[in-house]
């Protein structure tokens, strides 16, 4: 049966298990929304206030699903507009699938009303993307699409969709799911060697990233620790693989990770690292990283092994297939010297943690701790309350955090957290700075107009607090720009979108109030304020290592 070109894009993304799709209309995809209006008892449509916002629910729906997520924009400004998502997805490893309406094939390269050519703009900041230029190619361009999306290291890919191209007639035979491409097995002699690495260490430490979550590999990794006694430690990506209860898990390391999981991770004889990439943030200086450590780096993308940091054994396959061969074959172990030390780190980071009753981060992360359940997706923007999260959420289950770590996009936090709440079919928690939120605060009317379950907690401290920290700490102060000063009331502000408000200035209060935020069917914001001068500490300075490691502020 002969079907127009929009009509079997929606086909297919509901042949594909699409149930949701994150968007805002326009001239190029109006087709696409006709058949979307006839579709709607199949594949729901969340509109939003602006693209970026499609861009970052998609990506939030797809880290607490593990299913791609999908938005739809039209062109020119609208495909632009999810850029920012685009990349936020591609540095983080997220599956997305990002379709763009474009005029007519015989207008394209004229400079034609509202034409970009967002397949160019997007090349680096994609697995692939793909201009469609006729019919006949897109049912299967897109299931090729969703493929790649899915595929080995997640990641968007973007589909272009000429106007003339939604109009035009073709066939239409549904087909299966598309799998993703098949795993790629270790090679056995990289196993024997990792065996033998793994049996010869006598300090073990375990670092997850963001690929093991994406590969379910939280068991193989936990059975690996208990196996040869190695303590774990993570990336901000890498958080809520491993469950805070876990005896042998110290938390994120790096510039501002746990004190006890960054020594342990200096202080180690090897580290088994598991779809990490080594960013600038974990290592550090890289002359003076890890010195006495020999490194097995495992990974299902090729390029990033040897990339940052060089391995004394990279092993390109996929990560739960590695860790299963490796778990069947190393020796049972035990080392309670380093056990002993990795215990003295962590009471060396007890002494330094805040001791109040004040309102402060700490305090907040506790009350939303103790309210919230497992289930529970907690998504931040960027800036030191991410920080704060990073450090002190708890979590029980993996896909629970969700953060902007690669690109740091601030305003990504309260899109990405409308999508995790419709993708769980619960309640999503966002922390979030006054200045983070005051980028994309317009998803507010996409909260409150489908009553998404959001609990949004600002952590107001009137100023650009990571900025402000490193002026305090290595600009003798010069705050230039960084005290925003502004007078947006946002109790009022939610108000006015729909949304309750409420205002704490007190512990009790805040304790109180979180109670019935999470108790309340819909989207709520609670305002706190914190002093401008809070730091996120431990500090790695810019280039330094561990040995200048920052664990208190001494003066001013």
């Amino acid at each position: 049966m002969k079907l127009s070109g929009a009509e079997i894009l929606v086909r297919t993304l509901i042949e594909q298990g699409v149930d949701v799709v994150f968007g805002y209309p326009g001239g190029q995809v109006i087709n696409i929304y006709d058949r979307l209006y006839e579709h709607q008892d199949d594949i729901k449509h969340i509109l939003v206030a602006h693209e970026q916002g499609a861009s970052h629910a998609a990506d939030g729906y797809a880290r607490t699903t593990g299913k791609v997520g999908v938005c739809i924009a039209t062109s020119g400004p609208g495909a632009t507009n999810l850029v920012t998502g685009i990349a936020t997805a591609y540095l983080d490893s997220v599956p997305m699938v990002a379709i763009t309406g474009n005029v007519s094939n015989d207008l394209i390269g004229r400079d034609s009303f509202q034409e970009v050519d967002i397949t160019g703009i997007t090349m680096p900041i994609t697995k692939h993307n793909f201009f469609v230029n006729k019919v006949s190619k897109l049912a299967d361009t897109i299931r090729e699409a969703f493929r790649l999306a899915k595929s080995g290291r997640p990641g968007p890919v973007l589909v272009d969709i000429p106007k003339d191209v939604q109009v035009a007639l073709f066939d239409y035979e549904p087909e299966a799911v598309v799998e993703p491409m098949p795993k790629i097995p270790p090679k056995a002699h990289k196993i024997e060697n990792a065996i033998k690495l793994i049996n010869e260490a006598k300090k073990p430490y375990i670092y997850c990233g963001g690929g093991t979550i994406s590969s379910g590999a939280s068991e193989e990794v936990k059975a690996l620790a208990e196996k040869i006694d190695a303590v774990i430690g993570c990336s901000l990506m890498g958080i809520s693989a491993i469950e805070n209860s876990n005896e042998r898990f110290l938390g994120m390391q790096g510039m501002h990770g746990h004190f006890a999981s960054s020594m342990a991770q200096h202080n180690a004889d090897l580290i088994i690292t598991v779809g990490a990439r080594f960013s600038d943030r974990a290592t550090g200086n890289k002359a003076k990283y890890a010195p006495n450590a020999k490194i097995i780096h495992i990974d299902t993308d090729k390029a990033e092994i040897d990339k940052n940091i060089i391995a004394h054994l990279g092993i390109c396959s996929d990560i739960k297939m590695a860790l299963c061969e490796i778990i069947e074959g190393v020796d049972k172990a035990e080392h309670p010297e380093w056990i002993q030390t990795v215990k003295d780190f962590r009471d060396e980071e007890m002494k330094h943690l805040p001791v109040s009753d004040k309102m402060n981060p700490y305090n907040i992360i506790k009350v939303i701790n103790e309210c919230k359940t497992d289930d529970m997706p907690v998504a931040t923007d960027v800036g030191q309350h991410q920080m704060w999260s990073a450090q002190f959420c708890e979590f029980g289950k993996p896909r629970k955090f969700v953060s902007s770590g690669g690109l740091g996009t601030m305003g990504f936090g309260l899109g990405a957290a409308i999508g995790s709440a419709v993708g769980t079919g619960g309640k999503s928690i966002l922390v979030t700075g006054d200045g983070s939120f005051g980028m994309c605060l317009n998803e507010l009317a996409t909260a409150a107009s489908y009553n998404i379950p959001v609990v949004i907690v600002i952590m107001n401290n009137g100023v650009l607090g990571m900025v402000r920290q490193w002026q305090t700490l290595f600009f003798n102060k010069h705050y230039s720009n960084t005290v925003l000063d502004r007078k947006t009331d946002f109790v009022r502000l939610a108000q006015a979108f729909g949304v309750m408000g409420y205002r704490c200035t007190e512990m009790e209060d805040f304790r109180e109030t979180m109670k019935t935020a999470i108790e309340t069917d819909g989207p709520v914001l609670i305002e706190c304020f914190i002093d401008k001068d809070e730091m996120v500490l431990p500090m790695l300075p810019p280039g330094g290592s561990m040995d200048d490691i920052i664990v208190e502020r001494v003066g001013d």
